[in-house]
Formats: C-alpha cells, sequence, structure tokens
C-alpha cells in the first residue's frame, strides 16, 4: 500500500472523470452522525469517482480558536477519517492549510465577488446577529468565499453537502459563472448534492433535534466516534424512546426516538426497512432494542477507534501520509491558481 500512495502522489494527473470535493472542520467532537451521515459514504463511494477529502482548518479560525487545541484537532480529524476508511490509494486527503493555492485563490475570488452576496448568507445573518459582545470578524462574512475557492480550484462536479451549506454552493455557482463571464471559461460550475442515502441521525437525548457537534458535550445527546464500547452501551440505553413498545419504522411524532434507533441499526447494517424490523421481531420491548443498536454500533467502530489510536501513536506515518495528500493536492490546485491569475492579468513566473 506504502508504494501505491508514493507512485499515486507522482503520477497521478488530473483527468476527465467526474469530481468530488468535500471538506470536513476540525472542531468538535467527532459523532456518529456525522460518520453515518457523511463519511461512511465517502469510504464506500470513494472509488466512483476523483474525490478530494479537505480537513479545512483555515474555516476553523473565522472564529477564535486556541492555537495548540486547533493543531490537536486538525490531526485528530485526518486520523479519524483515514482511520474510517478514506484510502490515499483511491483518494486524495490533505490538509486544507498545506495547500497554499486555497488562500490565494480566496483573493482572486473576493475582487470578483460582490459584497452584497455575502451579506444575504443565511448562516452569516444568523451568527452576525447573536448578542455575543466580540466584534464580528471579517473571515466569518468572507468564508463563503474560500468555499468557493476550495471547490473551484479543483474543478468539482459535485459538493456533498448538507441543506444548511447548499446556500454556499449555490454562491460558489454564482462566483464560478461570475468569473467565466469576465474572464472567459475558466471553472467548472458544480452541483450541490444532497446525499439521499445518509442516515439523518436524531439526539439520543432529544429525537426531534439532529445530533450534532454543538450539543455534542452535552451526556447522553451524542454517541462519539471514539468512545469505549461501555460509553456506547450506557448512551444507547439512556436513549429516549417512547411508553409504547412496538418497533417499526413510523413518521408518528411520539415514535421519534424508535424511528431514530431503527435508522441508526439500518445505516450502520446496510439492511433495508424490512429487514430492521425484523431483526427486532422477537424484542422483548425498547431494552433488546437498545442493546441491538449499540452492539452493531460498538462492532462498527472498535476498529475505528482502533486504527485512529495506532495512527496517533505514530506521528510520523500522519505526517508522511498528510505530506503525501498535500502533493497531489497541489498537482491539481496549482495549475488552476496559475490559470486564474493569467485570467485576471496577474503575472506567473515561468
Amino acid at each position: 500500500m506504502v508504494t501505491t500512495q508514493e507512485q499515486r502522489a507522482k503520477t497521478s494527473t488530473p483527468n476527465a472523470s467526474r469530481r468530488v470535493f468535500s471538506g470536513i472542520q476540525p472542531t468538535g467532537e467527532f459523532h456518529l452522525g456525522n460518520y453515518l451521515g457523511a463519511v461512511k459514504q465517502w469510504v464506500a463511494r470513494q472509488s466512483e469517482r476523483v474525490n478530494f477529502f479537505c480537513v479545512v482548518d483555515l474555516h476553523a479560525i473565522t472564529v477564535p480558536q486556541d492555537p495548540l487545541t486547533l493543531v490537536r484537532q486538525t490531526r485528530s480529524m485526518a486520523a479519524i477519517l483515514l482511520a474510517c476508511g478514506i484510502d490515499p490509494a483511491k483518494s486524495t486527503l490533505f490538509v486544507q492549510g498545506h495547500v497554499s493555492a486555497h488562500s490565494e485563490a480566496t483573493w482572486i475570488l473576493n475582487c470578483v465577488t460582490p459584497i452584497g452576496w455575502l451579506e444575504r448568507m443565511t448562516q452569516f445573518k444568523d451568527k452576525s446577529s447573536r448578542p455575543s459582545g466580540e466584534s464580528i470578524l471579517t473571515g466569518l462574512l468572507d468564508y463563503p468565499v474560500l468555499m468557493a475557492a476550495d471547490i473551484l480550484l479543483y474543478d468539482a462536479d459535485e459538493v456533498p453537502v448538507g441543506e444548511d451549506q447548499k446556500q454556499h454552493v449555490e454562491l460558489t455557482r454564482d462566483i464560478a459563472e461570475r468569473f467565466n463571464r469576465l474572464y472567459g471559461e475558466t471553472f467548472v460550475v458544480p452541483e450541490p448534492v444532497i446525499p439521499e442515502a445518509g442516515a439523518r441521525v436524531m439526539g439520543l437525548d432529544n429525537p426531534a433535534v439532529k445530533m450534532s457537534k454543538s450539543y455534542s458535550h452535552i451526556r447522553g445527546h451524542a454517541v462519539k466516534l471514539l468512545d469505549e464500547p461501555k460509553e456506547i452501551e450506557r448512551a444507547f440505553m439512556r436513549a429516549v424512546t417512547d411508553s409504547g413498545n412496538e418497533i417499526r419504522f413510523s413518521n408518528e411524532a411520539e415514535k421519534a426516538g424508535v424511528n431514530n434507533l431503527l435508522g441508526i441499526y439500518k445505516a450502520v447494517t446496510g439492511k433495508s426497512e424490512r429487514e430492521t424490523e425484523a431483526d427486532f421481531a422477537n424484542a422483548r420491548g425498547y431494552g433488546d432494542l437498545k442493546r441491538g443498536v449499540a452492539e452493531v454500533v460498538v462492532a462498527e467502530l472498535t476498529p475505528i477507534r482502533e486504527r485512529y489510536d495506532a495512527l496517533m501513536q505514530d506521528p510520523a506515518e500522519l505526517d508522511r501520509l498528510l505530506a503525501i495528500g498535500a502533493d497531489h493536492a497541489r498537482a491539481y490546485a496549482s495549475p488552476k491558481l496559475d490559470e486564474m491569475k493569467r485570467a485576471v492579468g496577474l503575472t506567473v513566473p515561468s
């Protein structure tokens, strides 16, 4: 595998295959919802496209961060993605800040992006209106342009996102189309892709709320990807259900907790709804359901935790893999950046 990775980094060149860009912030605690909703799908489909998986550390600093914590979390997130099965022989995994083209491209795109486009972004309006007592940083306004640079540098055809980020991909499309009108055809105009197959994992303590990094510090809300088996079992046994005992998929609001547990089981095992319900046909109640879900989640996450621990205990190997990823990302991003520079009239060293 080492030889394959190194050869790929040295010899791979951009081709006509469809390309996918996915970014993930290194802040917060990575949990089961993140894994089932996105990363498990990335792993399963990484042979189908030319994939760029990026730990977006530059996005993280749009709000104040403790520097040492951010460094640790960035490395940890990269190790988690590798442990989950992102294969450097099939996909490009890199840290955003290791490829300077992202920052340079952002400045060029800033100079073609009307500020009104940024001020109407829903997330900016929401976050800037909160009474925090702190000044709003320019990066909070501008980070959708950095996101556009992330995507456009790799001529990504598809960008898998949740509903909350779809508006930013639509902005990326607007920026690409404006640049192409002003300076000639330069960028592929990407499509936002809302994954259909991924699980929408809700909070175990409140199945009406999506499992979130923002609430993962609350005991019983989330299963963290690196939790020990006992902690995972404890979290599921405390999961909110209802006063009934029927174990089936349902759209009824009072069955949201049961539905969530069944959905997690279905997403982990890859079984259909009918097969999932059949597995619990002889259950004696919700206790059996909770234990059954905990069992498959522990079986899924234990190898990931073990691979993660091995990577974190071998920092030289983690650095080597990230260096290979950054080199390969540059092989795509640097020529595109030069194309952008020439288009707007900047000189490019020969």
